[in-house]
């Protein structure tokens, strides 16, 4: 990944690698400005496992303090749990320190405001007013800040996750799932192990050490999962699973060693709690048509929105949504909370398997499907990124003026997206990455990658305008 010079922010937060896009100045400054814009009241933080973090941990709780906040750390979690406890403890907000899927070099918080809920377009910008203007509200000698340390975070999430009204715990341990996990020596390493021996499967654990030290690449690409493949393999497992760093997001290998990728946990999940309760599905213009199929399937709505679990929880929220999430692995469960959450799509999921009876590769035999291709870009910074982005929606509206019958539909609720009968392709600039992300999906493999790859072509041929 290219290395740049600036933190990236981003409706995720602020991510950077550490010692060259980030450093403690940076973290300090944005928990003083958070500590202002809660007004000095509680705030919930929490760590995923990145040898990084606790340096981190420190500079936020230098700013915290400082701004007078009451800090519960609830240690290391995952995302999910940090921001369940900031609910549950009723805090006025919360820092995660994580950076997610990122590599391993990379660090970052994620912000979240009133019991947990993922701030909005309108406290982002409050928040990074704050940041930009250095306009802190330090605390006096005698109204500084305090700390406590709570220890039960996860097995409080685990209750949580256990009386979930879709999930039979009995039926899952009649089903006796043996099941392989991969929690990439991440955040899921503290709570994922033990909700499986909870639902009684037999586990065959792998990277379930929580050292920081990712012995594959944070984010579970299925190119990244041989070894849990060849363990499901080797092992008979009835399904696989895999975490990124912070355990918000899994991705599943079916019974015959096949990694799948993102899509099918969302795909799946909805198919599974739509069968129980009707409700709108919310879910990125960048997901999968398969969402399209299962909503048609069960007679419900579908909203689009942009890439990012705080769009998709903002249109949740409007719509009263069952269900949401992203093509990442990323599911939403309103009826625990309002972010993604890979633990309980490890519940929903065995639910799912233990209650049909059948096996993960007939699920996908069954589930109509579609082809896609995921390709991205290095770009030097942010603003040149924006930049190409803008070049590439001129040349594409220009072609839209055409009569031609095969031209695309423009949608631009999220960089450009043109849409086909049977295709699409979306061009975006990352939140959390210095990259322009292409995403294509089309009926077959080679038809989705010609796609991704005659679009980063243009956007290469456009690059050579832009004065680097």
């Amino acid at each position: 990944m290219a290395k740049t010079k600036d933190p990236i922010i981003s409706v995720s937060g602020v991510r950077g690698q550490v010692g060259i896009s980030l450093d403690a100045r940076t973290i300090t400054r944005f928990a003083l400005a958070f500590g202002t814009y809660v007004g000095g009241k509680t705030v919930v933080i929490g760590r995923d496992t990145r040898t990084s973090s606790p340096m981190i941990r420190h500079a936020v709780l230098a700013g915290l303090l400082a701004t007078g906040c009451h800090v519960i750390d609830v240690g290391l979690c995952p995302t999910p749990t940090v921001l369940l406890m900031a609910k549950t403890l009723g805090a006025q907000g919360s820092i995660t320190i994580t950076a997610s899927h990122n590599p391993v070099e990379w660090n970052g918080i994620e912000f979240a405001s009133e019991s947990g809920k993922l701030l909005t377009q309108i406290e982002r910008d409050e928040l990074t007013r704050i940041y930009e203007t250095e306009d802190f509200t330090l605390a006096p000698w005698n109204k500084q800040g305090t700390l406590e340390k709570f220890k039960d975070a996860t097995n409080h999430h685990l209750k949580q996750i256990l009386s979930s009204p879709w999930l039979d715990v009995d039926l899952i341990r009649n089903a006796k799932l043996k099941i392989a996990l991969d929690c990439g020596n991440g955040a899921g390493c503290v709570i994922s192990p033990n909700l499986l021996q909870e639902l009684g499967c037999q586990v065959v654990e792998i990277n379930c050490k929580a050292d920081g030290d990712f012995r594959r690449p944070a984010e579970p690409t299925p190119d990244a999962l041989g070894e849990l493949c060849e363990k499901v393999r080797e092992t008979h497992a009835d399904i696989g699973f895999a975490h990124d760093g912070d355990a918000d997001r899994v991705v599943i290998v079916t019974d015959d060693g096949i990694a799948l990728s993102g899509e099918w946990a969302i795909a799946f999940v909805a198919d599974f709690i739509l069968s129980k309760t009707k409700g709108d599905i919310v879910v990125t213009v960048s997901t999968s048509r398969m969402m399209d199929d299962i909503a048609e399937k069960h007679g419900v709505t579908l909203h689009r929105t942009k890439v990012g679990v705080g769009w998709v929880v903002e249109k949740m929220r409007e719509v009263n949504a069952v269900i949401g999430g992203e093509g990442t692995g990323g599911v939403i469960y309103p009826s625990i909370n309002y972010t993604t959450d890979g633990i309980a799509s490890i519940a929903a999921i065995a639910q799912y398997l233990a209650e049909s009876k059948t096996t993960m590769t007939a699920h996908v035999e069954a589930m109509p499907h579609y082809e896609m291709c995921r390709k991205k870009m290095e770009i030097p910074s942010q603003e040149i990124a924006t930049q190409l982005v803008e070049l590439a929606l001129k040349m594409y509206e220009k072609e839209s003026t055409s009569t031609a019958q095969s031209v695309p539909f423009l949608e631009l609720t999220d960089g450009i997206k043109r849409v086909w009968d049977d295709r699409w392709v979306n061009i975006r600039k990352s939140g959390t990455e210095p990259v322009i992300r292409v995403f294509s999906e089309a009926p077959t493999e080679m038809e989705a990658k010609t796609l991704c790859d005659e679009t980063l072509e243009n956007l290469k041929m456009l690059m050579k305008q832009i004065n680097l």
